[in-house]
């Protein structure tokens, strides 16, 4: 791989609408959500009744922290993930792509670094920034600070959670190549899915359950490992991380095999 093929796929993504418009919409329900979650805690501290919120908060605050924002807002990076591969196959514009680069591995290795590259830097902006929003809104009751026991940890798994979330979507959308049903399929595999195996009586589906792809990256964002998580949050990452990578190889596979 080149500059050439790098700035080419940079020049690719940023020029589509969908791009700037998905990062946008990442950014204001992930910080907006969080915010709002936060003022509702902090104006509701001192009303009598149970208060489940104030014991994560202290156990697992990154959980509580990022878990509205991030738990709808990543929608938005699944979606950007799948049209950064499927507009190009909507449009036809692949087949110009794979004229110019005829070796097809460099060419998706360079847009899906690039892509990477772009999530990365977008989620390490909003991570922080909800992280010190909220934590100030909730300062006057308690107090949270990336000094504390895995909270710095959990602030970078976050964004590493993100980052490899975009990869894995993107990874689906070159499998399936229809913007629809790879959106469906990221939708299925991030939203229903999951809840629906919990539903499951028996210790085999709360095992299923943990190690599916997106449940088991979350790991990584929280501050502790919970005694319900079948996993340590870095074995939780490297599971999601197995799973987009696996994708990503079949994806490489495909589009070496089939036609354009």
């Amino acid at each position: 791989m080149n500059a050439g093929l790098f700035a080419a796929e940079w020049t690719k993504i940023r020029s589509v609408r969908s791009t700037v418009w998905s990062l946008i919409v990442f950014v204001v329900i992930a910080i907006g959500f969080s915010t709002l979650v936060a003022t509702v805690i902090n104006n509701t501290w001192n009303q009598p009744g149970n208060h489940p919120n104030h014991v994560t908060l202290i156990n697992n605050p990154t959980a509580l922290i990022f878990g509205a924002g991030f738990g709808i807002g990543q929608l938005a990076i699944g979606v950007l993930g799948v049209l950064v591969i499927t507009s190009e196959y909507s449009t036809g514009a692949i087949r110009s792509s794979l004229l110019a680069v005829p070796r097809r591995l460099p060419m998706l290795a360079a847009k899906a670094i690039v892509f990477a590259v772009i999530d990365l830097v977008c989620s390490a902006i909003t991570v922080f920034a909800v992280f010190f929003i909220t934590t100030s809104i909730l300062r006057s009751h308690v107090s949270i600070t990336l000094g504390q026991p895995g909270v710095t940890r959990a602030c970078i798994g976050a964004i590493l959670y993100l980052t490899v979330l975009g990869l894995f979507a993107l990874a689906i959308g070159g499998l399936i190549r229809h913007t629809i049903g790879a959106l469906a399929t990221v939708v299925g595999l991030v939203i229903v899915i999951p809840p629906l195996i919990t539903l499951i009586p028996g210790t085999i589906a709360n095992h299923v359950h943990g190690y599916l792809p997106t449940i088991a990256g979350q790991l990584i964002a929280q501050t502790s490992q919970q005694p319900a998580d079948v996993l340590s949050p870095w074995q939780g990452f490297g599971v999601f991380c197995l799973w987009t990578a696996v994708l990503l190889a079949v994806c490489g596979y495909l589009l070496v095999r089939r036609d354009a």
